[in-house]
């Protein structure tokens, strides 16, 4: 990891539905993320361009109806638009992680994913992460992801890599990438929230700090000694549909973007109500801190107690089960941090 880094999460409301309109916004924010000297900017969870805040408020017609309108905006993690964010890092001199609704690239399949696609400051889309396990009612919407994204990814100034929401709580998932060397983590979210007595009653809360958004991220930061930038939701009521307002009774999209340190304090509070590009100075002394005190990945560790199996390898529609796919143990070859078996993509100045 670099000395000294500057990393900073986009709170910027996108227009629903809408790829273009939230295509222009992205560019301008990108942009801003440059001028700012940002080594990495962030973007919260499918970004482009809806989340579902209906949820539990509409019928399974409206909640199919709704589903279709996510299918038709949703866009694929190495198209067009992508290739245009790819365009805008490159000129901003940026790196950029974005949520997107990806729609699938298998043949035949329309299903979405909640992803996050991975762009390095030199216009190359180097990756993807698929959310794993889409959380209570959002498997209506998206599908479920594997192992072929469960990566980190090597930018100019550090390893970075990123899980979606709930994956926070997966602490298997955690800890893989611990293992693979993150030094910069990404954390995106629907919002922020406090609960009335259990998860499933959550409602959008800018005053409470000790939301369990603020729980994950800081134990995420001690636990594998890393950076977190958390980037979440912001989207005003005059930013809703016409068309849904009454609908989308979830609107958990208030903001809270921040930035934690590897000793889990934050350099960055969350902020609320605003669009905004939330920023810090990152260190790596501070890492290194963290480290000489608990080294999660190294001596702090007991892998001759508890240790981790990752399957390098989805799976595919035809043909048997590759030998590889078989659990192994976690290592070097489940530690891709480049590009995935696509080319990079050539950007063109749109």
């Amino acid at each position: 990891m670099r000395e000294v880094a500057r990393v900073g999460a986009a709170q910027v409301a996108p227009v629903f539905f809408d790829v273009e309109a939230t295509l222009e916004k992205t560019i301008k924010a990108v942009a801003e993320a440059g001028r700012l000297g940002l080594d990495l900017v962030v973007f919260p969870e499918t970004y482009f361009t809806a989340y579902p805040y209906w949820r539990g408020s509409v019928s399974v017609r409206q909640s199919t109806e709704l589903a279709v309108r996510m299918m038709e905006s949703a866009v694929r993690w190495d198209g067009p638009e992508m290739e245009t964010v790819a365009w805008a890092a490159r000129e901003a001199g940026t790196n950029v992680v974005i949520g997107i609704n990806e729609r699938d690239d298998r043949t035949g399949s329309e299903t979405v994913y909640n992803t996050l696609v991975f762009i390095s400051r030199d216009g190359r889309i180097l990756g993807r992460h698929r959310k794993l396990m889409p959380t209570h009612s959002e498997r209506v919407y998206w599908g479920m992801g594997d192992a072929r994204d469960l990566k980190v990814f090597q930018f100019d100034f550090a390893r970075v890599g990123g899980l979606i929401c709930y994956e926070h709580h997966m602490s298997l998932l955690r800890a893989a990438l611990g293992f693979m060397g993150e030094e910069v983590h990404v954390a995106v979210w629907p919002g922020w929230w406090s609960m009335d007595g259990h998860l499933g009653a959550k409602y959008g809360d800018p005053t409470n700090l000790r939301s369990e958004i603020d729980a994950a991220i800081r134990e995420y930061a001690v636990e594998n000694q890393v950076f977190v930038v958390s980037a979440s939701w912001y989207l005003p009521p005059e930013a809703i549909p016409s068309d849904l307002k009454d609908l989308m009774r979830y609107n958990l999209a208030v903001g809270g973007s921040c930035i934690v340190n590897p000793s889990g304090l934050y350099l960055r509070e969350p902020v609320f109500g605003q669009e905004t590009v939330v920023w810090a100075e990152i260190c790596q002394r501070d890492r290194l801190l963290a480290k000489a005190y608990f080294d999660s990945a190294g001596h702090y560790s007991r892998f001759d107690a508890v240790n981790l199996q990752l399957r390098a390898l989805g799976w595919e529609p035809f043909g048997p089960v590759p030998a590889e796919a078989e659990p192994t143990a976690l290592g070097a070859e489940a530690q891709s941090s480049g590009p995935t078996d696509r080319l990079p993509h050539q950007i063109a100045r749109p």
